[in-house]
């Protein structure tokens, strides 16, 4: 009986979409549009997130050169880094490979480079040291011995730009909890909207089911599922589209020197439950104001 009766909310719900279609097209396209504004700030925030985690679990170090050193000096820093405790030696970047690395990466904004009459880019060697912590290094106390070598420029490594980071990504937790809840509002409120549209659309139909003795559970249960669908639907729809957004960038790895800086990821399942969990919990909510507003007319 249970079962009969839930696909009898159900069909009670599809048909009024279908015959509110326009409506309710609108409602989960505008709908898609905040989730997707929300989940941009989602993704953003898991690939920054990788890449700091990535950070922390190794330190990268970028040893820039003096233009001109002879060769054997080179080749000195480079014994040396190869030689250092904990160390992975990734390889030497020279000014020429800096500058189409750079490029690359500027992609069509390249051409602010091409007055150039010289090359600015230092060669450079990097290296990468795994287990930071179990092999209790000090990047700094290395980083002013390597700056001590002839020929060494300056010394660079990710510790110091993960320490610059960190007010950055308190920023960004803080704009995406404003952001994420002005946009649940926002969609509290377009659902809420679009069930009330329902209501006044079927007021004369609902008049005859509280005449005949019908529950008000039987009047309202389909337009919970309706602001419920409406939810996952644009919620559903947020994610294609994120999909999308994240495919087109996936093919590009940014880069430093000829270092993947960052890889872009998708977000994890827990964040699409969560989002698909969002649009189902806001559509339920929009519905039940909805309802507790305007079904007192009908009693």
């Amino acid at each position: 009986m249970t079962l009969r009766l839930w696909a009898r909310y159900f069909k009670h719900a599809l048909t009024n979409i279908s015959t509110n279609r326009m409506i309710h097209a609108i409602s989960v396209g505008t709908i898609s549009i905040s989730m997707v504004l929300f989940g941009a700030f989602v993704l953003f925030f898991v690939n920054i997130n990788n890449l700091v985690m990535e950070w922390g679990r190794s330190t990268s170090m970028s040893v820039y050169l003096k233009d001109g050193i002879e060769k054997d000096t080179r080749q000195r820093i480079e014994s040396a880094l190869r030689n250092l405790p904990g160390a992975e030696f990734k390889g030497f970047i020279s000014k020429e490979k800096a500058m189409s690395d750079l490029m690359e990466t500027l992609g069509p904004q390249s051409g602010v480079l091409a007055g150039l009459t010289k090359n600015p880019l230092p060669a450079s060697f990097e290296i990468v040291f795994k287990d930071v912590q179990q092999l209790q290094l000090d990047p700094r106390k290395i980083k002013e011995e390597l700056e001590k070598m002839e020929g060494v420029d300056e010394v660079q490594y990710s510790e110091q730009w993960l320490e610059r980071f960190e007010a950055v990504i308190y920023m960004i937790k803080l704009v995406g909890l404003v952001v994420g809840g002005l946009l649940s509002v926002a969609v509290l409120f377009i659902i809420t909207n679009t069930i009330k549209l329902a209501i006044y659309s079927r007021r004369d139909e609902i008049e005859i089911y509280k005449l005949v003795g019908a529950t008000d559970w039987f009047v309202k249960a389909p337009f919970l599922i309706e602001g419920a669908m409406q939810g996952i639907i644009g919620a559903l729809f947020a994610l294609f589209i994120l999909y999308g957004m994240y495919w087109l960038f996936s093919f590009k790895t940014i880069r430093i020197s000829g270092l993947p800086l960052m890889e872009i990821v998708f977000l994890p399942n827990g964040h699409m439950i969560f989002m698909l969990t969002l649009g189902l919990v806001l559509g339920l909510m929009g519905s039940f104001v909805a309802i507790g507003r305007f079904f007192r007319f009908f009693d």
